[in-house]
């Protein structure tokens, strides 16, 4: 179900700029019911076993995947995406929830048994309770997924609030949750900044929390003594080595551009050694220049995030700014547009190398050694993800562990999966999304421990 809020704000279209309907500002008062009802409804839900829960969490993924064109159509009103990002989007929504709806079952605890004398001992695994759920617009259905299936798998109730440019597709994730899990099991609360701080101040027992560091702060203070799961974004560096392989620089560029760069974990800077500087620099802007915004990816969200971006880009002291074109019928130019870019010949403390530019945009940086190029992949305070490149397996899987991210790849970038693991490092957070892991950022353990000896 869907909280019935009372103050409306206007949507616009990030394609061409121009109004697209109305949604609410929930506040106090919606915010209060809301979460009144999820704790109502957390009883029956934490009750049930693992198996039933998973078989309602299963009979959603169904209703998603019957309803996958409206959840796409949904995702595109808010974010402009191309129709391949949602529609495969959508479909990682369902195998979220088809992974989580089983993975509850095949549970793993810490030691039990005979280990204190006369005694038994296990530990049991207990919901939190209420989660505060508070999501993104660069992705708003894939995130909300990410949080709230494991947080429903574990036994918890939800409220969930999306950014305020984007409620369309968790307004009706909360519609089908209440058909296939109960009502008040999980519940989309539309809203603003000041709606997403009454959540937090609010009676849940936990909030997860997907945003800016700056947010991301101010949630925790917010919280409290309760549990906060953070996901803070990234400033993600690819180390590109001599001798990588052929596609480096294409699937590079693809990776910058998914989702116009709007992805915490996309490459943004690229780290070469002397001798590959040129070429890298050379392949990336052809690879770049062949990917079109409106034809390859979509736009930028809104207009404070262009504004940012656009900030960012005109501070940069890059020597060599490499703009690719904007298909003809991207939207008029009134949308949030903005071109596949290559920033090169920049100093080290540039903005668009210490900030999270998230944009379509890389940067490329040289060091004197492959040591060098670690130190600054490693020379940002975000730590979320990073990349090799090197047909040197050796070479690639050491720097791999000396990495300091949540998640590393090896001659790929953003490939993910609901079965491993991604969180973040420093300021990027500290939470887990994904896997079985996932599960006990909802979880608290309660040991028991029982005499069987006089």
């Amino acid at each position: 179900m869907t909280a019935a809020p009372t103050e409306p704000t206007e949507l616009t279209d990030p394609r061409t700029g121009r109004a697209r309907g109305t949604a609410a500002l929930s506040r106090e008062r919606e915010v209060a019911a809301a979460v009144a009802g999820a704790r109502a409804a957390l009883p029956g839900w934490s009750a049930l076993t693992p198996k039933e829960r998973g078989r309602r969490l299963d009979r959603l993924a169904a209703l998603i995947e019957e309803h996958a064109e409206q959840y796409a159509a949904r995702e595109q009103a808010g974010t402009g995406k191309p129709g391949t990002e949602t529609a495969g989007e959508v479909e990682q929504v369902a195998d979220l929830f088809r992974f989580y709806a089983t993975a509850a079952r095949a549970r793993t605890a810490p030691a039990s048994g005979h280990l204190v004398a006369g005694h038994e001992s296990w530990v049991r695994w207990e919901p939190i309770g209420v989660v505060g759920v508070i999501v993104p617009w660069n992705y708003p259905l894939l995130m909300a997924a990410w949080r709230c299936a494991p947080a429903l798998a574990a036994g918890n109730t939800v409220v969930a609030k999306p950014a305020e440019t984007t409620p369309d597709s968790l307004e009706l994730l909360a519609e089908h949750a209440a058909l296939a899990l109960g009502a008040g099991v999980l519940q989309s609360l539309p809203g603003d900044r000041r709606t997403g701080r009454l959540l937090v101040e609010s009676a849940v027992d936990m909030v997860a929390f997907t945003g800016s560091g700056r947010a991301g702060a101010d949630v925790a203070a917010r919280a409290g003594t309760r549990r906060v799961s953070l996901e803070l974004g990234g400033n993600a560096p690819a180390i590109v080595l001599p001798g990588a392989p052929a596609d480096t620089c294409a699937s590079l560029a693809e990776a910058a551009t998914y989702n116009a760069g709007q992805s915490c974990a996309a490459p943004a800077r690229v780290i070469t050694l002397a001798e590959n500087y040129e070429d890298t620099v050379a392949g990336l802007a052809a690879a770049l220049g062949s990917r079109l915004a409106g034809r390859d990816f979509g736009p930028l969200n809104n207009a404070d995030q262009a504004a940012r971006y656009d900030r960012l880009v005109a501070s940069s002291a890059a020597k060599r700014n490499f703009a690719a074109a904007i298909a003809q019928d991207a939207g008029g130019v009134q949308g949030h547009w903005r071109p596949a870019r290559l920033l090169a010949d920049l100093p080290y403390d540039d903005p668009a190398v210490t900030e999270e530019v998230f944009g379509p945009l890389l940067t490329v940086q040289q060091a004197e050694s492959t040591e060098a190029a670690l130190a600054l992949a490693n020379s940002v305070p975000q730590a979320l993800a990073a990349s090799v490149w090197t047909t040197d397996l050796g070479t690639g899987l050491d720097l791999v562990a000396r990495l300091n991210a949540g998640e590393a790849w090896l001659n790929c970038h953003l490939v993910q999966t609901a079965e491993l693991p991604h969180g973040g490092r420093g300021t990027s957070g500290h939470g887990t999304d994904l896997s079985v892991l996932a599960l006990h950022e909802y979880q608290r353990p309660k040991t028991v421990t029982v005499r069987v000896t006089r």
